[in-house]
Order: structure tokens, then C-alpha cells, then sequence
């Protein structure tokens, strides 16, 4: 099927297949701020006419409604169908398919380290030609991006496999809008500021922080995140990557440090709610309800954007960045994850819908409905669906780094086992040099 263009939009020819698809988009094309000139251009240049693609991923129910609306565009401009299917057991159903030869075109991965593992394996194609270089242009932090999804393959080469659509952000710290009017606090811009709004709040007599580690079997994930961030504020991005791959040991000073950081915050009986041995005993989705007590329990939360599920209704939570060290310099580095896409069976239809992914349209049809985040600097960021997304938004292409959580790249036993319970252990009274020494002993026991 082939596409015409009448006024610089659009317009598909009136096949049955194609008016089916032209139905089911969710903004009809040429209306709105959105970027319908990269629609046009990826139409004109694209006719799939009777190919298909089949995609497989993470997201079921709402959110595998939501990828499916924006790969609605993908097929009117092209003519292909697009299948998607979700799986709750992602992570299981790709490796079968993959070694079963009988991957889907493209696969969604939530974790970089399977992605990297499956192209070890041979079983990823490298992503068409050029898509790195858009990458590093076109994303903030683009070179963190490019890193990210740049994986061995089987013959020992380095190539780029993983394309992040989707990300999450992690580097927040919530707060109640009115708690922190009515005490006159403003928001910190470093971390040196953020440290003096902490001993300020004890020195009016609140508690500035409310942590919880608890989270059942996982319990402790909360602190490694802390960690996490602190990492990228108190050393350069290739520290922090030689510590997700082991290459400096887990109780290198440098680690050690942050940890100790974490501590500065958490292990202060006057700067958390409950004082320091509740923060391992309180689950983290009850954490932040103190912020929206009267009076305040606490005033700051450090969580990901996810967590204002557990929020009150009614509460009135705002963000501001979790701040790095001005003395520093290591510019405004972001913590966070994402969703990657990679080519498991190659077709001229993967390669295209690989393409598809860098117009603004493929970002912008999913920012303007929920759930959705970008680096991508070519995209409307007036279309986010909410002004606290835009924020978010914002905040990510700001970046001067982005990097994947750790705990998530690390092998299982220790990113989640050694390294929670480890911050249990260190929060109810361990070392950090202790407790970074026996994850250490843990590693190198599975090498």
C-alpha cells in the first residue's frame, strides 16, 4: 500500500487495511503540537506494504495498550503490521526463543545485562547503520545512551545493539509543596545546599528525611539506590562503571565513600523519622507518608518517579532533582533505567521500526498520554500529559550522564541479594568497610 501526500500530511490510500489503521490512532493526524513533519518524512520514505514485524516485551494491560498506539503510526506510515505481545515473564520467554530459533523481530529488554548477554550469545543483530551516531546527537547525555546499549558479540566485537525508548528516573527527592511553604525552605540546587537544608530542618526542630528499606524479600533495594546516586556525585561516570563490572572492587574507597555518604544521611538518629534503626524495619511504600502529616513527620523522601503511587490522595508532593556536589564538578548526572529495543530477527521491517523510534511522533504520541520519558531533544516537551512529566523530563535532558542502576547490571547474587542485605547490615550498626568487604567475599565466591 502506497502513502500519498495531500497538504504536507499523510494520508493513506483507502485500502481496507490501511483505513483500519488510520482508525485506531490515537490523535488523528495534523492536529495538535505534534511533530507531524517526521511523520511525513518517515512515511514518504518507508512503504512495508504486506510486511509484518513482531515485537516482544515487558509491558502488559495498560502500558502494552499505550506501545501499541504508538506503533499504530508505524503501520499507517509504512502499510506493515506491527504485532506486539506482552509477557509478564520476559525475561524467561526471550532466552527460550532466542536458543529455540524463533525470536521475534525485535525484543523490549528492561535490563541492559540480558541484552548483553544475548548478543555474547550471537543472538542480537547490530541496529542499522548510523543509529549510534543519531543516538549521541540526539539524546542528552547521548554518549551515556551509547554506552548503554553497545555490547561484545559473539566474535568478540564491540557493536550497538540496544536503542532506549522509554526511560525511568530515579535521581528525585519528594516533598509536600505546603509543608515546605509554611517553613519558608527553598529548594536546594547542590548537594552542599541540601545538606545544610537537612541540619537546618533539625535545627527548627523536624526531621528532615523519611527512609524505608523495607520491601519484603528485597528489602534493602531502597538504600542501594541512595548509593547508587551518591556513586555518580562523588566520582567520575568511569568509576562508576568499573564497579558495576567489578573491575575496582566492591570495597574500593571510592565505593566505601558513597556508602559512608548514604550514612551521613541515614544513620543519624536526629535526621530520620523513627530515628536510624527504623529505617531498615519501615517498608518503603509507608516511607513517605510522614511528608504529608500535620504536622510534617518528615520533609523529604529520595525515591523514584514511581513512587507517588503510594502517596495519600489529596497530597499536594512536588520533586526537585537529588543535587550534586557543586566542589565536585562532575556536572548534574542522572540515576534511572529504562527499556531498551534490539533486533532479534532481522527484517527490512526491524530495521525500519528501529528508525521509526528516532522521529519525535514515536516519542511524542506516548509523552502526551502517561508513563512515558525521553532524552530525546527533538521531542515537544510541551506534550507531556502532565506538568510534573514535564519536570522529569526536563531534569533528563539536563543530564550530563545518565547511568543505569547498578544493582540491576550486577550479577544476580549480588545486585539482588549481597548488596541488600548488605545495606541492612549497615544501617543497623556494620561498617561500610565491613559490609562492602563481605559483598566483595560474596563476588568473588561466584566467579
Amino acid at each position: 500500500m502506497k502513502t500519498i501526500l495531500l497538504g504536507g500530511v499523510a494520508a493513506v490510500a483507502l485500502s481496507s487495511g490501511m483505513a483500519r489503521a488510520e482508525s485506531h490512532l490515537m490523535f488523528p493526524e495534523g492536529e495538535g503540537d505534534f511533530n507531524w513533519d517526521s511523520y511525513t518524512a518517515f512515511a514518504e520514505s518507508h512503504d512495508l506494504s504486506g510486511q509484518t514485524v513482531t515485537i516482544t516485551g515487558p509491558w502488559t494491560g495498560k502500558d502494552g495498550e499505550l506501545v501499541e498506539s504508538v506503533l499504530a503510526y508505524f503501520e499507517a506510515a509504512t502499510g506493515a503490521t506491527a504485532n506486539y505481545s506482552g509477557s509478564d515473564s520476559f525475561e524467561q520467554d526471550i532466552v527460550i526463543s532466542a536458543r529455540a530459533g524463533s525470536a521475534p523481530n525485535v525484543a523490549v529488554f528492561p535490563q541492559p545485562g540480558l541484552a548483553a548477554d544475548l548478543a555474547g550469545q550471537g543472538f542480537l543483530t547490530p541496529l542499522p547503520e548510523g543509529t549510534a551516531e543519531w543516538t549521541r546527537e540526539n539524546y542528552a547525555a547521548g554518549d551515556s545512551w551509547v554506552d548503554l546499549g553497545t555490547y561484545t558479540d559473539k566474535a568478540g566485537a564491540d557493536g550497538y545493539f540496544g536503542f532506549f525508548y522509554k526511560v525511568d528516573l530515579k535521581s528525585l527527592v519528594w516533598y509536600s509543596q505546603s509543608a515546605f511553604d509554611e517553613a519558608g525552605y527553598e529548594i536546594p540546587e547542590t548537594m552542599e545546599e541540601l545538606k545544610e537544608l537537612t541540619q537546618q530542618i533539625v535545627d527548627d526542630g523536624g526531621t528532615p528525611w523519611c527512609i524505608g528499606l523495607g520491601s519484603g524479600a528485597a528489602t534493602g533495594w531502597p538504600a542501594t539506590d541512595w548509593v547508587e546516586d551518591l556513586m555518580l556525585r562523588t566520582q567520575a561516570p568511569d568509576v562508576y562503571d568499573k564497579w558495576v563490572s567489578n573491575e575496582i572492587p566492591f570495597d574500593d574507597p571510592a565505593v566505601v565513600g558513597a556508602i559512608e555518604e548514604f550514612g551521613w544521611f541515614a544513620k543519624n538518629d536526629d535526621f530520620v523519622k523513627g530515628g536510624s534503626q527504623a529505617v531498615a524495619t519501615t517498608d518503603f511504600r509507608d516511607s513517605p507518608g510522614g511528608l504529608f502529616t500535620i504536622p510534617p513527620e518528615c520533609y523529604m523522601h529520595r525515591q523514584a518517579s514511581f513512587i507517588p503511587t503510594f502517596f495519600p490522595e489529596g497530597n499536594d508532593s512536588a520533586f526537585f532533582y537529588f543535587p550534586a556536589y557543586e566542589e565536585k564538578d562532575l556536572g548534574k548526572p542522572v540515576l534511572g533505567a529504562g527499556t531498551l529495543w534490539a533486533i532479534t530477527s532481522p527484517s527490512d521491517a526491524a530495521n525500519a521500526l528501529i528508525e521509526f523510534l528516532e522521529t519525535p511522533i514515536a516519542h511524542e504520541i506516548w509523552m502526551n498520554q502517561s508513563g512515558f520519558l525521553t532524552p530525546f531533544k527533538g521531542a515537544n516537551a510541551d506534550l507531556y500529559a502532565t506538568d510534573e512529566l514535564k519536570k522529569m523530563g526536563e531534569i533528563l535532558l539536563g543530564a550530563t550522564t545518565f547511568r543505569f542502576d547498578a544493582s540491576d547490571l550486577m550479577p544476580g547474587e549480588i545486585g539482588a541479594g549481597a548488596f541488600w542485605t548488605g545495606m541492612v547490615d549497615y544501617v543497623t550498626g556494620e561498617s561500610a568497610e565491613d559490609v562492602a568487604a563481605g559483598i566483595q567475599k560474596r563476588w568473588d565466591s561466584i566467579r
